[in-house]
């Protein structure tokens, strides 16, 4: 059994706190300070700290992680390890605070997809494959010995919302194993190919914007990478004088058109009814809406989009 330090914040990392709790002595998580939330901005505890009040496990949140009392707080837990899950960047100072220093779960193949946002990255590059690492944290950021790593392809309807769920499970059953190895000290650390280094930065509200020139695939990829957050959306073409619409786009599918079929000649981002489906024409192919919401409006089906025209034309830059 190892004495650990936990640090983390979102939902992602509370199954492996969770898991890590029965198996091994969690003495301490850390985890961000409370936050203002909803319209009454009053403060919400993020779901780590939840979880750990639910385990018994004592919790700091620590507003800087480089002063000498957090320093002294962390020595003083005598640790075996620090593990990190979705948390902020840590000063090199703690590594040495743990007998076995710091090790981390990504939510890619490092060293793919450094940075904050590997798992919508890699479904808005219409990546196949997607997986977890765990590795030594360092002083640079997602450059640190690669400990272990699992693959899984990813879905052509997945979004990055499901495949967060899924490897979520994966990055704890791979971390759970990789203790085991480092406590029998079979562990086998090696060096990332750092010429392969792409990024994930992260994501903004207006990287969802749609922009209908882009071939079909490349924006239902975006659809489903920026699903659920920070989500896409389109801007409605109204007539002169009219207020412009939002509508964001949560589904949406690739429409296969049957071989020498010609194809639409309306400019990118004119909506077409077909069989009742709202087919959105783009760069290159059409894109059916699935599941649509109107600014301050119930989300609702294509179909439900369409029949709400009554025969108007629907355009959106």
């Amino acid at each position: 059994m190892l004495n650990l330090v936990f640090m983390g914040t979102p939902a992602f990392a509370v199954p492996v706190l969770e898991s890590l709790a029965a198996r091994h002595n969690v003495t301490l998580v850390v985890t961000q300070p409370d936050k203002p939330k909803g319209r009454g901005q009053q403060l919400a505890s993020p779901p780590i700290k939840l979880k750990a009040d639910e385990l018994g496990i004592p919790v700091a949140q620590p507003a800087s992680l480089k002063t000498p009392e957090f320093h002294d707080l962390i020595a003083a837990q005598k640790a075996d390890l620090l593990v990190v899950v979705a948390f902020r960047i840590l000063p090199a100072t703690l590594f040495p605070l743990a007998r076995l220093g710091a090790v981390n779960i990504h939510g890619s193949l490092l060293p793919k997809y450094r940075g904050a946002a590997p798992i919508q990255w890699a479904v808005v590059n219409g990546d196949a494959e997607s997986g977890v690492t765990i590795f030594r944290l360092d002083a640079e950021v997602d450059h640190g010995e690669v400990l272990a790593q699992a693959r899984t392809p990813i879905g052509p309807d997945e979004t990055a919302g499901e495949l967060f769920d899924r490897l979520s499970i994966m990055g704890r059953d791979l971390l759970l194993k990789t203790l085991d190895d480092l406590e029998a000290g079979t562990t086998v650390p090696r060096e990332q190919d750092h010429t392969l280094a792409s990024p994930a930065p992260k994501i903004h509200k207006e990287d969802g914007r749609i922009d209908w020139s882009l071939s079909a695939h490349a924006i239902h990829d975006r659809v489903r990478g920026f699903n659920p957050a920070p989500g896409c959306h389109t801007v409605e073409a109204g007539a002169d004088g009219a207020p412009a619409r939002t509508l964001r786009v949560h589904r949406t599918r690739v429409v296969a058109d049957a071989p020498g079929s010609p194809e639409s000649l309306a400019a990118p981002g004119v909506v077409e009814v077909e069989g009742g489906e709202a087919l959105v024409t783009t760069g290159a192919g059409r894109l059916q809406l699935v599941e649509v919401q109107w600014e301050g409006k119930p989300r609702i089906t294509g179909r439900d989009l369409v029949n709400g025209l009554r025969g108007a034309v629907l355009r959106f830059t």
